[in-house]
């Protein structure tokens, strides 16, 4: 199956030699790079999150298999959807499903689901692929979209995808956002809750103050299945690598979304 971009031309360039030198502006050459089990990432158009997704991806190296997990924006599809086979296509080029690993996780994650339809118009994990595309040319991945509220449902899927991945070299990236719609001051004091539980690898800790706190973070899910697989695959400690929202950008600080990038190592 060819899944076809949904958000080219919105979220990103559609005209490959364009998005090519859009982002090589938010990539930076690094002397020294963390190798990390995992990575959190925000997924918004690049204009406003571009900056602090290229300084995470400038970070990292980037190995040959990645797992990327987004929330389900669209609620189409079922609440853990894995799409196990096919190609997705850029504007930079396609990049094939890892068949056989994605049939493992199926297997042994009870509460997963082989679906389509829940990927088909979801921009989350999208918008990652052209930034790994433009710094290594040839990867697979598995896409995992997540709309399951259930703690041990996800408990289930990070126990399967940590055991898939252990004997592997590969990482794992959590694609999400953080505080929507509020004016800046309010949002980086909710989102340095976020962020200092990720940077302790504590996903209980910061679950408790995106409910506590009303925290509007649509990735809550595959952040809270990241940091505890990436710890069960040897993780000790979380990273920080930038913070920025959309005001910085748009000059609006009444109302913001913020986004911030970490390397769990």
């Amino acid at each position: 199956m060819l899944r076809e971009p949904a958000v080219a031309g919105m979220f990103y360039e559609k005209d490959a030699p364009a998005l090519k030198k859009n982002i090589s502006k938010y990539i930076t050459e690094k002397k020294e790079k963390y190798k990390s089990r995992a990575i959190v990432v925000p997924h918004a158009g690049y204009i406003y999150s571009g900056a602090v997704a290229g300084e995470v991806y400038s970070s990292v190296i980037i190995p040959d298999i990645l797992i990327i997990l987004g929330p389900n924006h669209t609620g189409a599809g079922k609440p853990i959807s894995i799409m196990t086979e096919g190609v997705w296509r850029t504007p930079l080029g396609d990049v094939k499903i890892n068949e056989p690993l994605a049939n493992e996780i199926i297997k042994k994650c009870s509460v997963a689901s082989k679906d389509v339809h829940a990927h088909l118009r979801e921009h989350s994990i999208e918008v990652q692929l052209p930034f790994l595309q433009y710094i290594k040319k040839s990867f697979s991945f598995i896409p995992i979209v997540l709309g399951e509220y259930n703690v041990n449902h996800l408990q289930n899927l990070l126990e399967s995808t940590a055991a898939v991945s252990q004997d592997k070299e590969l990482l794992l990236i959590a694609s999400t956002d953080l505080t929507h719609y509020e004016d800046a001051a309010s949002a980086k004091e909710k989102d340095t809750l976020v962020l200092k539980a990720i940077e302790k690898l504590d996903e209980e800790e910061m679950l408790k103050h995106v409910e506590d706190n009303d925290i509007s973070m649509c990735g809550w899910m595959p952040t809270f299945v990241t940091i505890r697989a990436a710890k069960l695959l040897g993780a000790t400690k979380g990273i920080i690598i930038k913070y920025m929202n959309s005001g910085d950008v748009s000059g609006d600080y009444n109302q913001v979304v913020g986004y911030g990038g970490a390397a769990l190592i």
